[in-house]
């Protein structure tokens, strides 16, 4: 129930939300009962404006080929943003400027959340404004580009999450044959993509040399709050995975080499059954996937289920992959409402299962956080987010059963999701590496580019896929596929530390599942008033992603491994 914000506010001008601004810049906040008032119609105003965001982002992703849709972002990106980043900083420099503050910042909620406001006015300059409208505009562009993506096979025009159910096909031809398609179809963009990719680079550090930064890997360090690990701490993970991970995948692909009876996988049998096996079709349509996916939540815990019970009542889903739609998948907090959203583009596939329960565990992460005082404390940090995401996708396996029927299907599931959290952290780090090198070198080629990318693959792919004979721009451009590159830069490596979170969690489910499930919840619900080690320490575990934590963890997913085949 607003308190602040009219009932039949729209946002459909800047003078509408300047009006509430006013209010607040202007308002005395001179005794504390008046400064918390004051925080509190800030926070309502916040939630308002970034629900009223979200669901135009929302309806863009869901449908790119609408120009109103996209209008109607842009407008909000373009009319409404930079206006409001000078009261904002306004805002927050009223903010710190009250006697209460230090009183307040005794409660760890309000330290954590005073940190962060104080690191946004040191990163503030107005004439970043334009810049970052610039940025939003032009990042919004990969998912156009992307959703246009289509082939025809077989006479039938398929989506490319939908065309990748064939990369799976027993029949070599067949998937030689799609991928092929695919291929071709993603390198007509390519060109565009570089481009597109060079003007973000540009536009991105120049925000930095604006912050005073020394680039825009620190700029980025700095504005996603990474107050709890350092860049040296990255660059030793990407070591570490190189280290004892990468041998695990080789380990994994020589086994596969073997029974495929191959000295080397091509490109298109990557994610073959080696077996000769069918590719699992754990669902048919979005509607199964999500009447399974609340049954399955229902009985690891009743709570999750009616979770995503509310979101199906209400409408706060689009699961099915389909033309025009933006690739790949989010949960999206609504903070007004409190009732998060989920976009994800299924095809049948149990990559589309995992997809499901990772943005399921987002969404429970939003009910447990959505009744905190301020909005600002229900605003993650990326590697607490992604612990409940991914600790979901292993808690749930248990009771995949709703979805395979046959032992054995659930048994190569159960396999294929494991390996996939053995095989994503080299690409994890990869993609992190890849990061550090573009921001530290802001004016290398496109050519540059590349060869550092080639680099990076070869030092944590495994050698064992062979991309000669014609497939070299595959592998070059490879990383285009990847999202967060153009539209979150940095938002990467959190899903490498919140893994080895996540089979903490596990493996303390499988000592204790009611203590695991109740410390899970409880970290969950903490949103961010709390150090993310603290939370983490909540969830039962250390916060670690060293070299050290990286050995035990490993050698226990390869026990699970080993005993499922």
């Amino acid at each position: 129930m607003r308190k602040f914000v009219s009932a039949d506010f729209t946002c459909d001008s800047w003078e509408s939300v300047e009006f509430y601004l006013l209010d607040l810049k202007n308002r005395d906040i001179s005794s504390k009962e008046s400064f918390k008032k004051w925080l509190f119609d800030k926070s309502e105003l916040e939630a308002v404006l970034e629900e009223n965001m979200a669901w135009r982002y929302i309806r863009m992703t869901i449908n790119t080929l609408d120009e109103k849709l996209t209008e109607s972002y842009q407008f909000f990106v373009t009319e409404i943003q930079p206006n409001l980043a000078p009261f904002e900083d306004a805002l927050n420099q009223k903010m710190m400027a009250s006697p209460f503050v230090k009183e307040l910042a005794e409660d760890k909620a309000y330290a954590i959340y005073f940190r962060g406001v104080q690191s946004a006015l040191e990163l503030f300059r107005e004439e970043n404004i334009a810049l970052e409208t610039e940025l939003s505009t032009l990042s919004q562009q990969f998912g156009a580009i992307s959703g246009k993506q289509m082939i025809i096979y077989k006479g039938k025009e398929l989506t490319m999450p939908q065309a990748a159910n064939f990369l799976k096909d027993p029949d070599e031809t067949v998937r030689k044959e799609v991928y092929d398609l695919i291929t071709t179809r993603r390198l007509q963009d390519r060109d565009a993509l570089d481009d597109l990719f060079n003007q973000l680079i540009q536009l991105r550090n120049q925000v930095a040399k604006n912050a005073d930064c020394a680039d825009y890997r620190d700029y980025k360090f700095k504005s996603l709050g990474r107050f709890d690990y350092t860049v040296e701490d990255c660059l030793a993970f990407h070591n570490a995975i190189e280290k004892l991970i990468v041998p695990i995948v080789k380990q994994l692909n020589l086994k596969k080499l073997e029974k495929l009876g191959k000295s080397k996988l091509k490109p298109w049998d990557t994610e073959v059954d080696p077996d000769g096996l069918a590719p699992l079709k754990p669902f048919e349509s979005g509607e199964e996937l999500l009447d399974k996916s609340i049954a399955v939540f229902q009985k690891l815990d009743a709570y999750f289920g009616d979770c995503l019970k509310t979101m199906k009542s209400g409408g706060f889903l689009d699961l099915d992959s389909k033309a025009g739609k933006a690739p790949g998948g989010y949960n999206y907090p609504l903070y007004e409402s409190g009732i998060p959203f989920i976009f994800m583009n299924a095809a049948g596939a149990q990559r589309d299962l995992t997809t499901m329960v990772h943005e399921g565990g987002h969404a429970v992460h939003s009910f447990l956080s959505r009744d905190l005082e301020l909005t600002g404390f229900k605003s993650l940090p990326s590697e607490v987010a992604e612990l409940a995401s991914m600790s979901m996708e292993l808690l749930t396996m248990e009771w995949w059963n709703e979805f395979y029927t046959h032992e054995n299907d659930l048994r190569r599931a159960k396999l294929e999701q494991l390996e996939s959290v053995v095989k994503v952290l080299p690409w994890i780090a990869q993609i992190d590496a890849f990061q550090h090198w573009i921001y530290t070198h802001p004016t290398h080629s496109t050519a540059e580019r590349t060869e550092e990318w080639v680099r990076l693959n070869k030092r944590f792919g495994t050698g064992l896929v062979d991309y000669d004979d014609g497939y070299e721009d595959v592998l070059e451009s490879s990383w285009q596929k990847q999202l967060h590159l153009f539209e979150v830069p940095f938002y990467y490596i959190e899903y490498g530390i919140a893994q080895l979170g996540a089979l903490g969690v596990w493996n303390n489910f499988k000592k204790n599942p009611e203590k695991a499930l109740t410390d899970y919840k409880n970290a969950l619900s903490l949103g961010y008033t709390k150090s993310i080690p603290e939370i983490y320490e909540t969830a039962g575990l250390k916060f670690d992603f060293s070299q050290a934590a990286l050995e035990d963890i490993s050698k226990n997913l390869m026990d699970s491994i080993n005993a499922l085949n």
